[in-house]
């Protein structure tokens, strides 16, 4: 059951002054507050005009601790989390609740043990609450937070040989695992924050695509994951190879998974779905296999995508008989200088076209470069805002300084041009 409360259009009330008290904030606190029945609650993202929170999320949760139950206040970076924790039910968290909802956050996911309550702020600065009746279990275990988002043990682990039947990663598995893990840190928020702000509908089968799959290392992650989490995973997963097909489809059945996670043999440019996807995936495509990804993302207005690229020759070839732009002749002087500046370049190009066509677009590191060289990932919410002309000419600027023609700019403005895989 799900019901919508009347908007408002204070964004920056007091939380808990009378204004609030019976408005979606006053919802919001109040579900905060619910020492016994508070499971989880997320905020993200930043509302239309404000400046940008301190945290680009924060979680909280109670927990048990010596001292009794505690409100626990998770804020995330870019790089780390941050924790605090005050007693529950003191004036000190309602302080901290109260604090964290004056942040300009755009987006409220809250969990209690009877429902899921979900706040956004609209472009025009109106509060909308969903309200959706959910049972669920609460649990204040501290040790939980300190263990891994992956259990070593999980069958699709074992199956994939990053685990051993113990439940143990191999030591020759431990960069893969964590590459893993780390990804799925970075996909985890990124979905709750966008089904919060309501561009992926709830009550239907949450639809995933892998563009270029492999070996299917983070495609049975993210259908673990996900699936874990409570959603109905309909997962495809995308490959011109037939023996990783038919690998992957065996796995796949040896888990158990093969009602809701298929394997289709085809290019990144001819797959076909039935469904319109609302996360892509395109994990370590190679060279310009990414951009047909994000073309085929684009072509399907899908809500999230997650790309982390592989190779960049397509740029780097297109450099080599450039005269650079004063006076950045030394970057393209030695070989592998002009390697790494046409990698930041390629991704920087890929981010500003996906900016113009209406996603909101993160490039962070989803692992340490020891555990691989290929460690940035392009993360892209579709907010569906028109670009604005500075970010067309930041891009024009660009391409033109350094003559390069982008193979994302040419699949996007040419459709119709089939992209090779």
């Amino acid at each position: 059951m799900r019901t919508e409360l009347e908007p408002v259009s204070t964004p920056d009330m007091d939380p808990g002054g009378t204004d609030g008290a019976s408005g979606p904030l006053g919802a919001i606190r109040g579900a905060l507050l619910g020492r016994e029945t508070l499971v989880r609650a997320i905020g993200s993202g930043r509302r239309r005009g404000a400046d940008a929170p301190a945290y680009h999320r924060v979680e909280l949760r109670y927990v048990d601790l010596k001292a009794g139950r505690h409100l626990q206040v998770m804020e995330f970076d870019e790089r780390q989390s941050h924790t605090r924790n005050a007693p529950a039910g003191s004036a000190e968290a309602e302080a901290v609740i109260d604090e964290l909802l004056r942040a300009p956050y755009g987006n409220w996911h809250v969990e209690t043990t009877a429902e899921t309550l979900r706040m956004r702020c609209t472009k025009k600065g109106k509060l909308l609450l969903h309200r959706e009746q959910e049972s669920r279990e609460q649990w204040t275990d501290h040790d939980r937070t300190k263990q891994r988002l992956l259990d070593p043990a999980a069958p699709f682990l074992v199956e994939l040989g990053i685990s051993d039947h113990h439940g143990r990663v191999k030591p020759s598995r431990q960069s893969k695992y964590k590459q893993i893990e780390e990804f799925c840190k970075l996909l985890a928020p990124a979905l709750d924050e966008a089904v919060a702000a309501g561009r992926i509908a709830t009550g239907r089968p949450l639809q995933v695509v892998d563009l270029g799959c492999g070996n299917a290392y983070l495609t049975l992650a993210a259908y673990h994951l996900l699936t874990a989490a409570g959603h109905d995973v309909r997962m495809t997963g995308i490959d011109h190879n037939p023996a990783a097909r038919a690998r992957n489809t065996q796995r796949v059945a040896a888990l158990g998974w093969q009602d809701h996670l298929r394997f289709v043999d085809a290019t990144i440019a001819e797959a076909q779905l039935e469904v319109r996807p609302d996360v892509v995936l395109a994990l370590h495509a190679c060279d310009t296999a990414t951009d047909d990804a994000l073309a085929r993302a684009v072509g399907w207005e899908a809500p999230l995508v997650l790309a982390a690229p592989c190779c960049h020759h397509d740029i780097q070839k297109q450099l080599k008989s450039v005269v650079p732009p004063a006076p950045y002749g030394a970057l393209t002087r030695y070989g592998i200088v002009r390697e790494r500046l046409a990698d930041m370049l390629t991704d920087s190009l890929r981010a500003a076209l996906l900016r113009q066509v209406g996603y909101r677009v993160e490039v962070v590191q989803f692992v340490d470069s020891e555990h691989t060289p290929r460690n940035l990932l392009l993360r892209a919410a579709r907010t569906g805002a028109t670009a604005g002309p500075e970010i067309r000419a930041e891009y024009e600027e660009l391409v033109t300084a350094w003559q390069v023609t982008p193979r994302l700019a040419t699949l996007i403005q040419h459709p119709d041009r089939k992209a090779v895989s």
